[in-house]
């Protein structure tokens, strides 16, 4: 049992770790009924919206997917805490759901076991209320960060396959096909220099007679497109070009 006085929390003095994020959904799988009132009171104190489940069979029949993080005791009656991290984990559609045991097994195995499972922390009992909610503040700025991050345009210059367009820095560079076409090739293998024969059979094919100069046109409307990447394409006299990522 945690030891805390909990009118100590209803000033909000640790919201400073929820401070400017939307309202958190967190579900609290506990099956003692005064820790889980505790931990539900004190995490709506600090601005999340709380749930509480007293079984992992109780959980499964929650939307779980919808929290953004799930309290979880190991030691439940009926199916653990470890079994329902690993049917939320196997499942896509709460693999992303962060997960924290708060248990009373603190041996080493059972905290590798659980970190194994993919949970993002193992806090031991007994704990304190002011270690819970820096833990769950701590682990959501983690998720959120790693979320925007992976959403973040890409930096550079990068070839978007599906949508048949290059992107710079994210924003569409406005390339027309054959242009497009040629800057994938050089990209394909960056620092390899490609003779203008080479562009034109590659590109080209055999649709039309074409000089070696409509490369060297084309290779400068590239460049002008790419902007501050456009000296990525370099100019190997007597050879060809190649493309060489550089940063601005």
């Amino acid at each position: 049992m945690i030891k805390v006085n909990v009118t100590q929390f209803q000033s909000k003095k640790y919201g400073l770790f929820c401070a400017n994020m939307k309202e958190r959904r967190i579900l609290v799988v506990e099956d003692d009924a005064t820790l889980r009132e505790t931990l539900l009171l004190n995490l709506e104190l600090e601005g999340y919206k709380a749930v509480g489940t007293a079984s992992a069979e109780e959980a499964l029949g929650l939307p779980l997917a919808d929290f953004d993080l799930v309290l979880l005791d190991v030691m439940l009656e009926g199916q653990s805490g470890f079994t329902l991290a690993r049917q939320m984990k196997s499942d896509p559609r709460t693999s992303h759901v962060p997960i924290i045991f708060c248990t009373a097994r603190d041996n080493e195995d059972d905290m590798v076991r659980g970190l194994t499972l993919g949970a993002d922390d193992y806090i031991y009992k007994p704990y304190t209320l002011r270690n819970v909610l820096a833990r769950v503040a701590t682990v959501l700025r983690r998720v959120e960060a790693q979320a925007a991050a992976a959403h973040a345009p890409a930096k550079g210059v990068t070839i978007d396959k599906n949508g048949r367009r290059c992107l710079l820095d994210g924003e569409d560079a406005q390339l027309v096909r054959k242009e497009l076409e040629i800057l994938e090739l050089l990209m394909e293998q960056p620092g390899h220099v490609y003779t203008r024969d080479e562009i034109l059979d590659r590109v080209w094919h055999d649709d039309a007679i074409v000089l070696e100069r409509t490369v060297d046109v084309h290779i400068r409307r590239i460049r002008s497109k790419l902007g501050k990447y456009g000296s990525s394409i370099v100019t190997r006299p007597g050879y060809g070009y190649l493309y060489h990522e550089k940063e601005p």
